[in-house]
């Protein structure tokens, strides 16, 4: 069948002419037909079927193609588009609402509960309750020494402008003094290379004083120090070589044959950073941890817990669990489920002596009896030779003890690219000196019921964080495992005197470089403590300006 084309003028002979004028609703034609109408006036071959016949039948759309009149469809026949009902809410919304909002709640009551319930750190046993009341209720001096233990206290410090031993820490050092009793104690604060405002404070301090002490500044000369030269012939200070001789110069006074206590039998020694604190803590600290039935301490060292912030943990550098591995994520309970997970555990458990291979925590109690002299005179002011030393016959310590690393002093490692914590490295030596039983305990706790700070603000935010912090644990452990912590330390299992093959960088003096080269050596206590790296410091040891300088590359 051959299809027609009808023109236009043949189209619109078929239909009357309609007026294309606006409709109204009384004369208005249905949709249908101005379709119809409008396709018969442009002719057959200007239908748009993509418009037109859009959802009609097969049918529908060969009828309206053919070429016929269309007559007027009734009102009641015609289409009407029915208004669109009205949006209808998703019920997914207020359901979810609720669950986030019940959720929200549960937590809020779990937070409220652990912090009114179970806080952490916030109920210390009764014996720190009845030494803070004894320090509160009474002005009398020495009334938190009712034994009137011997406490040697030592502090080296930076203080450029003299606000440190001018401000709080100096007042809370005279506060302490007075609670130990000014009779049993003996304070040496030390400074190397103070400027004249910061010598002022000190002589200042020590006017104020009523304990034995000696203050001394000096020009410290680190010519004698380790330094190591790099393959570019630069000379690095190592850092830690400086601070150890700084510590060693407070202790001094246990050295030099002149000083009214070079024989005098300490109980405790207190070494304390430049931290803020309260001086009731450090009582605690001294005569409170880890008690025995006989009310005495029982402890090498006890640290206090430092924090930079009121979340943080700050001396990761020196801290290491009972098995040596280094720290985890530094936020409760601060070590990483590793091991035997010992200092984990005891942490969770609350405990006031968390056993730890070593500590610092910004302040530390040791059983003094580790760093003092026999009586042998040795030239004044000069640091003391590692040697073999009898025990006098009052002192405490095994006859049988392996004491060539007594009298206990800092020290730095000899490797120049293997660096440890001076404050790791004292607790090794103490431990080598008497080898108990390490795997089971140390007798070197970390108390976290006695923190302190760096800034007096968050000092004053620790007794509230402290309360909640047992939330953190679960998320503790994840970021350890993200995170791979702890570290690997290849040295961590060795033991002092065992020997190793190693490959260290070697400097020369002579060419001015170095390199690598393969020893054996001997293994000395602390392996546990460092790592492959090189903290360098400027020359005159101030501001703070150190750097990890990485080691060559092994070509």
């Amino acid at each position: 069948m051959q299809a027609t084309s009808i023109g236009r003028e043949e189209a619109s002979s078929l239909l009357p002419l309609r007026s294309l004028a606006p409709r109204n609703s009384e004369d208005e034609d249905s949709d249908l037909d101005l379709f119809a109408e409008e396709d018969y006036a442009h002719g057959f071959d200007a239908i748009d079927y993509s418009q037109t016949s859009r959802g009609k039948s097969h049918w529908s759309r060969l009828l309206s193609s053919l070429p016929i009149p269309r007559l007027p469809v009734p009102g009641f026949l015609q289409y009407q588009k029915l208004p669109s009902p009205p949006p209808v809410a998703s019920r997914d919304g207020p359901w979810k609402a609720k669950v986030v909002l019940w959720l929200f709640l549960l937590f809020l009551f779990w937070v409220i509960f652990i912090a009114a319930f179970i806080p952490s750190y916030s109920r210390p046993p009764q014996h720190y309750l009845d030494l803070r009341k004894r320090a509160l209720v009474s002005s009398e001096l020495g009334r938190a020494n009712p034994n009137n233990e011997q406490v040697f206290i030592a502090a080296s410090i930076y203080d450029k402008d003299g606000s440190l031993i001018s401000g709080a820490y100096g007042d809370n050092l005279k506060a302490l003094v007075n609670l130990l009793g000014p009779k049993n104690v003996f304070l040496s604060i030390y400074e190397n290379d103070a400027e004249v405002k910061a010598s002022e404070a000190l002589y200042a301090f020590r006017r104020g004083l009523e304990c034995e002490n000696i203050v001394l500044n000096e020009h410290l000369d680190t010519s004698d120090l380790q330094h190591v030269i790099m393959p570019d012939g630069r000379k690095l200070l190592k850092r830690i070589s400086f601070l150890a001789k700084v510590r060693n110069r407070a202790l001094m006074p246990l050295d030099d044959h002149n000083s009214p206590v070079r024989n005098t039998k300490f109980d405790k020694l207190l070494y304390v950073n430049d931290i803020v604190f309260d001086p009731i803590d450090a009582a605690n600290l001294l005569l409170s941890t880890n008690v025995g039935e006989d009310g005495r301490t029982q402890y090498r060292a006890a640290c206090a817990t430092d924090f930079i912030n009121p979340f943080k943990f700050y001396d990761t550098f020196a801290t290491r669990d009972l098995e040596g591995y280094d720290m985890g994520v530094p936020f409760y309970p601060w070590f990483a489920h590793v091991g035997a997970a010992a200092s984990r555990n005891d942490v969770l458990a609350q405990k006031d002596a968390v056993r730890v291979r070593s500590c610092w925590g910004g302040m530390v109690a040791f059983k003094a009896s580790y760093f003092l002299n026999d009586p042998v005179d040795r030239p004044t002011l000069t640091p003391p030779r590692r040697r073999l030393l009898q025990p006098r016959e009052d002192d405490e310590r095994d006859p049988d003890a392996k004491n060539d690393f007594l009298p206990a002093r800092f020290r730095a490692e000899e490797d120049p690219f293997w660096d440890a914590s001076e404050c790791c490295l004292i607790h090794a030596d103490i431990q080598h000196a008497q080898p108990k039983n390490l795997t089971e305990d140390t007798e070197i706790y970390m108390n976290p019921y006695i923190r302190v700070a760096y800034d007096t603000r968050t000092l004053s935010w620790l007794g509230i964080t402290r309360r909640f912090e047992r939330m953190s644990a679960p998320a503790q452990h994840i970021m350890n495992l993200i995170g791979k912590r702890p570290s690997f330390n290849p040295r961590q299992n060795e033991e002092p005197g065992q020997k190793v093959q190693d490959r260290v960088w070697i400097s020369d003096e002579k060419s001015g470089t170095g390199s690598y080269q393969d020893v054996e050596r001997i293994a000395k206590p602390g392996g546990f403590c460092g790592g492959r790296k090189l903290l360098a410091l400027p020359d005159d040891g101030h501001g703070g300006h150190w750097w990890n300088q990485p080691p060559p590359p092994d070509v």
